[in-house]
Protein backbone atom coordinates (compact mmCIF):
# COMPACT_ATOMS: atom_id res chain seq x y z
CA UNK A 1 0.00 0.00 0.00
CA UNK A 2 1.09 3.50 -1.21
CA UNK A 3 -0.45 6.66 0.42
CA UNK A 4 0.32 9.91 -1.00
CA UNK A 5 -0.62 12.70 1.66
CA UNK A 6 -0.73 16.91 0.11
CA UNK A 7 -2.37 19.91 1.04
CA UNK A 8 -0.33 21.28 3.63
CA UNK A 9 1.01 24.74 3.81
CA UNK A 10 1.27 27.83 5.90
CA UNK A 11 -1.95 29.72 7.40
CA UNK A 12 -2.59 32.02 9.94
CA UNK A 13 -4.30 31.31 13.22
CA UNK A 14 -8.29 30.73 12.63
CA UNK A 15 -7.65 30.06 9.17
CA UNK A 16 -8.58 26.27 7.37
CA UNK A 17 -6.70 24.16 5.28
CA UNK A 18 -7.57 20.63 3.57
CA UNK A 19 -5.02 17.58 3.66
CA UNK A 20 -5.94 14.71 1.31
CA UNK A 21 -3.74 11.11 1.24
CA UNK A 22 -4.92 9.45 -2.12
CA UNK A 23 -4.13 5.43 -1.04
CA UNK A 24 -3.19 2.61 -3.70
CA UNK A 25 -1.89 -1.02 -3.89
CA UNK A 26 -4.06 -3.90 -1.75
CA UNK A 27 -5.62 -2.22 1.19
CA UNK A 28 -8.12 -4.90 1.50
CA UNK A 29 -12.05 -4.33 1.97
CA UNK A 30 -12.06 -2.95 5.68
CA UNK A 31 -9.34 -1.26 7.26
CA UNK A 32 -9.00 1.84 8.52
CA UNK A 33 -7.10 5.35 7.61
CA UNK A 34 -6.13 7.66 9.89
CA UNK A 35 -4.39 10.64 10.01
CA UNK A 36 -0.94 11.52 12.96
CA UNK A 37 0.53 14.49 13.79
CA UNK A 38 3.97 14.88 14.87
CA UNK A 39 5.64 18.62 15.79
CA UNK A 40 9.34 19.14 16.74
CA UNK A 41 10.47 17.23 19.78
CA UNK A 42 7.21 15.53 20.72
CA UNK A 43 6.37 11.80 19.84
CA UNK A 44 3.90 11.35 16.77
CA UNK A 45 0.04 11.87 18.42
CA UNK A 46 -3.04 10.86 16.80
CA UNK A 47 -5.50 13.38 15.16
CA UNK A 48 -8.57 11.25 13.29
CA UNK A 49 -9.45 8.36 12.00
CA UNK A 50 -12.11 6.88 9.40
CA UNK A 51 -13.45 3.51 9.24
CA UNK A 52 -13.55 2.47 4.74
CA UNK A 53 -16.55 0.25 4.90
CA UNK A 54 -18.76 2.15 7.43
CA UNK A 55 -17.68 5.56 6.99
CA UNK A 56 -17.70 6.11 11.07
CA UNK A 57 -15.55 8.15 12.25
CA UNK A 58 -13.34 9.06 15.18
CA UNK A 59 -11.44 11.73 16.76
CA UNK A 60 -8.36 13.14 19.28
CA UNK A 61 -10.14 15.57 21.90
CA UNK A 62 -7.92 18.84 21.06
CA UNK A 63 -9.45 18.40 17.43
CA UNK A 64 -13.07 17.71 17.67
CA UNK A 65 -15.50 19.87 16.87
CA UNK A 66 -12.85 21.71 14.36
CA UNK A 67 -11.31 18.96 12.17
CA UNK A 68 -13.34 16.82 9.91
CA UNK A 69 -12.32 13.37 8.44
CA UNK A 70 -13.74 12.42 5.32
CA UNK A 71 -13.29 9.86 2.21
CA UNK A 72 -14.12 9.07 -1.14
CA UNK A 73 -14.27 5.74 -1.80
CA UNK A 74 -13.99 5.94 -6.05
CA UNK A 75 -10.92 7.78 -5.76
CA UNK A 76 -9.60 5.91 -2.65
CA UNK A 77 -8.53 9.18 -0.64
CA UNK A 78 -8.87 10.72 2.96
CA UNK A 79 -9.61 13.64 3.55
CA UNK A 80 -8.81 15.92 6.70
CA UNK A 81 -10.49 19.52 7.12
CA UNK A 82 -9.22 21.64 9.31
CA UNK A 83 -10.59 24.63 10.35
CA UNK A 84 -10.41 26.94 13.52
CA UNK A 85 -6.41 26.62 13.24
CA UNK A 86 -4.28 27.22 16.20
CA UNK A 87 -0.74 27.74 16.29
CA UNK A 88 -0.25 24.62 18.62
CA UNK A 89 -2.16 22.54 15.25
CA UNK A 90 1.49 23.18 13.85
CA UNK A 91 3.03 19.75 13.19
CA UNK A 92 3.62 17.59 9.68
CA UNK A 93 0.77 15.38 9.17
CA UNK A 94 0.96 11.91 8.71
CA UNK A 95 -2.21 9.55 6.92
CA UNK A 96 -1.47 6.48 7.75
CA UNK A 97 -3.71 2.39 7.20
CA UNK A 98 -4.35 0.10 9.94
CA UNK A 99 -5.10 -3.11 7.81
CA UNK A 100 -6.05 -5.19 10.69
CA UNK A 101 -9.26 -2.63 11.03
CA UNK A 102 -8.50 -2.30 15.04
CA UNK A 103 -10.35 0.99 14.65
CA UNK A 104 -7.38 2.18 17.29
CA UNK A 105 -5.62 5.83 17.82
CA UNK A 106 -2.21 3.55 18.44
CA UNK A 107 -0.14 4.61 15.96
CA UNK A 108 1.87 0.90 16.26
CA UNK A 109 -1.84 -0.56 15.00
CA UNK A 110 -0.59 1.21 11.56
CA UNK A 111 1.11 -0.53 9.29
CA UNK A 112 1.79 2.01 6.10
CA UNK A 113 2.56 5.23 6.23
CA UNK A 114 2.52 8.24 4.27
CA UNK A 115 5.73 10.50 3.78
CA UNK A 116 4.13 13.70 5.75
CA UNK A 117 2.82 16.72 4.73
CA UNK A 118 3.66 19.87 6.83
CA UNK A 119 1.27 22.45 8.71
CA UNK A 120 2.22 25.76 9.67
CA UNK A 121 -0.25 27.63 11.77
CA UNK A 122 0.99 31.80 12.40
CA UNK A 123 0.11 33.59 15.43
Amino acid sequence: VQLQASGGGLVQAGGSLRLSCAASGRTGRSYVMGWFRQAPGTEREFVAAIRWRSGSTFYADSVKGRFTISRDNAKNTVYLQMNSLKPEDTAVYYCAVDSANTGSSWLEEYDYWGQGTQVTVSS
